[in-house]
């Protein structure tokens, strides 16, 4: 499907400026190239929004995001730029904001993080194909599989098995699975979801993949070593 055709989509892409584990963080590179802007490219690569946003309290990754390729009409204001803010409300700002500014709404919005670096945009334009194709579900999202066991407190202050099926110990290949929300690696959502201050709705797809590395997620200089360390790992297997 073209752009100039069904829903309106719109990538709406949070990175901060300040970054107490790792300052500059969304300015820092992989690969030779900045994190903003390889959510950029992400998004562009995935050929299905109209609009790639990125919202932020930095003129420093305002300019770079614009390099990338995306638009930042507007800097984040200091009450959604603290450590307390939430990606919700983020998001609403973000696109309310927009949509006054321009005049138009949009159908179909798509949140991606900076920090989540292994990412196949595939995931981006599956996700937002779901919801064109299917009215019935709210959110699409990416979901990592995984045979781990769960455990909680429960009302009396007792650890607990999160699900009863988890005291039988099989084999991996046979036993149950849960899955782990990803939403910074892609996420697609109804616009008035997000008009109303929520990421997903109740009704949702997960894209359940088994990709290990997506469990990187950088915040720390740590987890920038280590996520070079596996782009080689991956880089160095396909050659």
């Amino acid at each position: 499907m073209k752009l100039n055709e069904g829903p309106r989509v719109i990538s709406i892409i949070c990175a901060r400026g300040g970054s107490k584990g790792l300052p500059r963080k969304n300015l820092l590179t992989i690969d030779g190239e900045a994190l903003i802007s390889r959510a950029v490219r992400h998004a562009k690569e995935a050929n299905v929004s109209e609009i790639i946003l990125v919202s932020t309290d930095s003129k420093e990754i305002a300019n770079a995001a614009i390099k990338a390729g995306a638009i930042v009409p507007f800097l984040r204001p200091p009450e959604l730029s603290d450590d307390l803010a939430t990606t919700e409300e983020t998001l609403r700002h973000a696109l309310i904001s927009y949509e006054a500014l321009v005049g138009k709404k949009f159908d179909i919005c798509v949140f991606l993080t900076a920090t989540d670096i292994f990412r196949s945009p595939e995931w981006i334009t599956k996700a937002v194909g779901v919801l064109r194709d299917r009215p019935e579900i709210e959110s699409v999202f990416v979901g990592f599989r995984t045979h781990k066991n769960f455990w909680e407190k429960d009302r009396f202050g007792q650890w607990v098995r999160l699900r009863s099926w988890m005291s039988v110990y099989s084999s991996r290949q046979i036993r149950q699975f849960v899955v782990r929300e990803d939403t910074g690696l892609a996420c697609a959502s109804r616009s008035w979801l997000w008009r109303q201050g929520r990421r997903i709705g109740d009704r949702v797809e997960i894209l359940v993949i088994d990709d290990d590395f997506t469990s990187i997620d950088i915040h720390c200089e740590d987890d920038l070593k280590l996520a070079q360390a596996a782009l080689n790992i991956r880089k160095n297997a396909s050659k």
